[in-house]
Parts: structure tokens; sequence; C-alpha cells
């Protein structure tokens, strides 16, 4: 479990894909890894790794076929820099939201606009993650909780203040640069809660206004 707070933007030293899946080593930069023990979690750009080994400036983790096929890890490349989360703590201080690493979808950067201090960012949105998305509610991109600030029917909004900016990869992104995204994890579990209780054979895409409504999830 994670915060969404990055801890150190690290680098890409090793990237080798296969049929099997991926190993990858990354350069830490930085992130404190003096209570790292093999088997723990990091969060590499949102996705959540396990350590496999490590030394006190770099970790090496596998990935899946399945994360592959799921992420952006499919695009990245040798010194590519990256967002780095280690695994929080009971006694840590709760700065972001609540981040399992599980990627929902890979979204695309469409529009880059400054506004003041701070930068605009367009995101594309598909139907897949779109019932999820709330205008103010977190979302969370390359591992960033992230609040929306406005959204369409196809693409939302993010506005990234400075600090963000300094502490992150965000200033690498361009237009088509693409990120990846995780939904709220609430938003997930009110969904399946409600399509067991009142439609149990309804696909994820089954949450209706109505069914929010008769919930008690929306008033008048």
């Amino acid at each position: 479990m994670f915060t969404g707070i990055i801890e150190a933007v690290g680098k890409i030293k090793q990237l080798q894909i296969n049929a099997q899946g991926a190993r990858i080593t990354l350069d830490t930069n930085g992130l404190d890894m003096r209570d790292v023990k093999l088997g723990d979690s990091i969060a590499t750009n949102g996705i959540c790794l396990t350590v496999v080994a490590f030394d006190q400036s770099s970790f090496t983790a596998d990935v899946s076929t399945e994360t592959l096929s799921r992420t952006g890890f499919a695009h990245y490349q040798a010194n590519q820099a990256v967002n780095l989360e280690k695994a929080m703590l009971p006694t840590t201080r709760f700065g972001g939201h609540i981040v399992s690493g599980h990627v929902d979808a890979v979204s695309e950067i469409v529009e880059i606009k400054q506004s003041g201090n701070s930068t605009d960012y367009w995101l594309s949105m598909n139907d897949d993650i779109a019932p999820y998305i709330a205008e103010k509610g977190s979302i969370t991109i390359d591992g960033i909780s992230l609040t929306v600030n406005s959204l369409t029917e196809d693409r939302f909004r993010l506005t990234i203040v400075p600090h963000t900016a300094e502490k992150t990869i965000m200033p690498s992104y361009q237009v088509g640069t693409k990120v990846n995204v995780e939904v709220d994890v609430m938003a997930r579990y009110i969904e399946r809660l409600l399509l067991k209780k009142h439609q149990p054979e309804a696909s994820p895409s089954g949450v209706t206004e109505d069914l929010l409504r008769q919930s008690g999830f929306i008033k008048y």
C-alpha cells in the first residue's frame, strides 16, 4: 500500500524484456534504502514491484507479462526517469490517498497549458475508467496522488503546482506521453458492493445513476 507521495525520482539502469516478462534494475537516486528488505514493495511509476535484489543505490525487480501488457512498461527504456515510493508504514503520515500500485489503464497526455505558476495537463479517458473518475476526486498518475480538477466525456484535467513538478517526472511529459493511471480504490469497491447487492450478474459497467440513487449515494 502506498500514499502517492513521491519519495525520489529514479532512473532505469537496465531493462531486459523477453517472452516470460522482464527484469528491471533502477538507480534509486537518493531513496533511503536502509530499511528495505528482499520482498519489499516499491512503487515505480505507480506500479507495485517486489524487490529481488538491492544495494544502497539501486534495486532489481521482476515484471510479469501481465504488467507489461497493462502498463507503460512496454515502452520504457534505459535511462528513463521514474517516480519511486516505498510501501507505507503504519506510522507514515498519510499525505496523499490510498494507492494500491495496481494500474487500471494507460492514458495519454493530450494537452498541456500554463495556468499562472501552475501547469494544466489534459489526459485521455476511455470508457473503462470514466465511471471511476470524479471532479475533485483523487487519482494516481505514474504513482503521484493528484486531484481531478475537471473532466469531459473523454478526458480529464490535472493542475500541477511547482512543488509537485519539482519532485516528480511530470515536467518531462509531452503531448503524446503515455502514463499509468490508478483510479481511487474506494470507487472500485463501492461499484462492486452495489453490483453484488442489486445486480449480481451485471458487468462492471452496469452501475447507473438510478442504482446509485436507490442506494443512497445520490440525494436531491
